[in-house]
């Protein structure tokens, strides 16, 4: 099984916590979606046959895009790789690009069988904060068209925002509820270095949540969809048994993936690849038959803290055999150092040959990965 991956840079407008690459100047938009389209057929032998499980269309904000861009990129999906009915075709969407029924009844037609919906916040002070491009109610309207017309979708969340509460984020989790979804993605509030939020936080003009409040509404955010059959399958992710997303699955569990676009990652096993974050030297470059990329081979301490990070961080956890297998004993003992005082402190635990991490331990598990790395020498 394989993934692939179209990274998407154009936004409307920008957000004010994203460090993502993006553009908001479509100028070159039919250039580069030809570019993608030539870089897919120059890297078609990556996958080495290999069926793809599952197709992504990210960004950026790929519903930006006319429907024919879209069904250009998965016809010449179909015409390279292996994929088959049951493969996972998604599409983010911003709830202000969807104008009309008709415009899901043209995802669905070119091939779209999964939605996800950026929302982040069904509070009107939280998107004006973070600088969305939609509003409250365009939310909840696109919600229920989407849910009326796809069974799979994903809503997106995010919390720790500034100047919200406890009361905030539980009718946020309350609406988001409502829709049933099959799938919820909930994320911490990162702030990024050279974002407006990073600068304005340095200025002191936003102050940002205190810790305590973001871990209870964490701790809301699990006990309230476990309560309703999600399974918490990821830090982030929670889904209906049988919903997990292909493509966060495949990234989690160390499936090759194949990243289109510019700033796309990919992944073979062995080798990390990324493309130049410029649109117009993406377009250059591709124009010239060269492929705009930088290699790193992994070494085998790069894949045990890969591994370590992608394994903690899902229900699967790290297993002894595994670690044994493929990277020796010598890496086991290490590991069974370094996790003693998480062990103590009830972050991680044994399970059957597996390491897990603790309902206490989620809230932490970003400063428990970076304990547990090892350094190349």
């Amino acid at each position: 099984m394989a993934s692939i991956y179209f990274h998407i840079p154009f936004c409307k407008k920008a957000c004010h916590y994203c460090n993502f690459h993006f553009s908001t100047n479509l100028k070159n938009k039919d250039f580069l979606i030809d570019s993608i389209i030539k870089e897919l057929k120059l890297r078609k032998n990556e996958l080495n046959n290999q069926l793809v499980d599952s197709v992504y269309f990210g960004g950026g904000s790929p519903s930006i895009l006319e429907i024919n861009d879209i069904r250009k990129l998965i016809e010449n999906v179909f015409l390279n790789f292996h994929l088959n009915e049951k493969s996972e075709i998604t599409l983010e969407v911003n709830p202000d690009d969807i104008k009309g029924d008709e415009y899901l009844d043209l995802y669905k037609n070119i091939g779209i069988n999964r939605i996800s919906i950026g929302v982040q916040s069904f509070s009107n002070e939280d998107l004006k904060l973070i600088n969305r491009s939609h509003n409250s109610s365009q939310a909840l309207n696109v919600i229920e068209k989407v849910k009326n017309k796809f069974e799979n979708f994903s809503l997106d969340l995010i919390y720790g925002i500034p100047n919200t509460d406890l009361k905030g984020w539980f009718k946020n989790i309350d609406i988001a509820l409502s829709f049933l979804p099959k799938h919820i993605s909930a994320y911490s509030l990162t702030i990024e270095p050279g974002t407006v939020l990073y600068n304005w936080i340095k200025k002191n003009k936003v102050i940002p949540l205190d810790e305590n409040i973001v871990l209870d509404q964490f701790n809301y955010l699990i006990g309230s969809l476990e309560k309703k059959g999600y399974n918490h399958y990821e830090i982030s992710s929670f889904a209906k048994p049988g919903y997990y997303s292909k493509h966060n699955t495949s990234y989690w569990k160390g499936i090759n993936y194949l990243g289109l676009g510019p700033s796309a990652h990919s992944f073979d096993g062995e080798i990390r690849s990324w493309n130049v974050s410029n649109n117009n030297q993406y377009i250059k470059s591709i124009e010239k038959n060269t492929l705009p990329i930088q290699r790193e081979n992994l070494t085998k301490v790069d894949k045990y803290n890969e591994y370590i990070m992608t394994g903690l961080r899902t229900i699967w956890g790290v297993s002894i055999q595994k670690i044994k297998k493929d990277f020796g004993d010598n890496f086991f003992s290490l590991l069974e150092q370094n996790v003693e005082k998480h062990i103590s402190r009830k972050n991680l635990f044994w399970e059957k040959g597996v390491l897990k991490t603790s309902k206490k331990g989620r809230f932490l598990i970003d400063g428990i990965i970076s304990d547990l790395f090892l350094i190349n020498k």
